[in-house]
């Protein structure tokens, strides 16, 4: 596993706290937020997943 993806897991499992914390609250703004770190999160992993096959595939 890169810096990528333990990054990326961890702004996903970030965002799903603060949309469910918002959901709670009663709070739009922080479920949105929440759910943009979510998205962000998932793209980073992405990244790193795509940057960990290239260095299996070079190997």
């Amino acid at each position: 596993m890169n810096k990528d993806q333990v990054s990326g897991e961890i702004k996903d499992l970030a965002g799903k706290l603060q949309e469910e914390a918002g959901k709670l609250t009663g709070s739009k703004e922080q479920q949105a937020k929440g759910l943009g770190k979510q998205i962000e999160g998932k793209a980073q992993k992405g990244l790193g997943d795509a940057k960990e096959f290239i260095d299996d595939k070079s190997k």
